[in-house]
């Protein structure tokens, strides 16, 4: 076990709340369904890295959710540039101080501990002023990594969900006098055809295989 933490931010799965981009195709329950499977899928690898600590920052009730062996914060109001900012702050005030610390969501289920705790090697290898970020192909990023809450704040200065956020994301945090070392891509679920994809490189016994390959059927290819 390393002395780093792993930090999950997301929502509570719920019908018309938890991803909404999935509809259409999806009605509002097959989304939040996907929406359950990734979370769950997402937090077994989380469970599966040797680290010293794993906070979920969970906006709404856990509900079915399986949070064992992690301590759950509540994520704070405002934006998501806030939110991100401050989940950093209050997982790196735990009993064990500021913890290097991987931030990830839900979006990118096929994560697997082993990819994680690589993620998490390269940032402390890499020492303080560092920070390491995972962009994604549609412009966003689904990892960012920092030795101490103070650079995340530049978050809350950053546009969100646009195809141009990973990019002012990687700006900001150097304008704050980091160096910015990168994780591999990889895909997140927004729409449809990127639930296809992502579920594709999930192990065959996920959830999200599981969920998505099911709903192909339903709702038809995607598009």
């Amino acid at each position: 076990m390393t002395a780093t933490q792993l930090l999950v931010i997301t929502k509570a799965p719920v019908p018309g709340r938890s991803k909404t981009r999935l509809s259409p195709p999806c009605t509002p329950e097959q989304a939040a369904a996907v929406a359950g499977a990734a979370v769950g899928d997402t937090l077994d690898a989380v469970r599966g890295a040797p680290v010293a600590r794993r906070v979920v920052a969970l906006d709404g009730a856990p509900g079915g959710l399986d949070l064992t062996g992690c301590v759950v914060v509540p994520q704070a109001d405002g934006d998501l540039g806030v939110r991100l900012a401050t989940a950093f702050v209050d997982a790196m005030a735990g009993p064990d101080g500021a913890l290097p610390t991987l931030l990830i969501g839900m979006d990118t289920p096929q994560v697997t501990g082993e990819l994680l705790a690589d993620c998490l090697d390269r940032l402390v290898q890499a020492g303080p002023g560092s920070a390491v970020l995972g962009l994604a192909p549609d412009g966003g990023w689904w990892a960012l990594g920092l030795h101490s809450p103070e650079p995340a704040r530049v978050l809350t200065g950053v546009p969100m969900s646009r195809d141009d956020t990973g990019v002012r994301t990687r700006a900001a945090l150097e304008d704050a006098g980091l160096t910015v070392l990168d994780l591999p891509e990889l895909t997140d679920i927004d729409h449809f055809p990127d639930a296809v994809t992502v579920a594709a490189q999930c192990g065959p016994g996920t959830r999200t295989r599981r969920v998505v390959t099911g709903l192909s059927a339903a709702v038809g290819p995607a598009s």
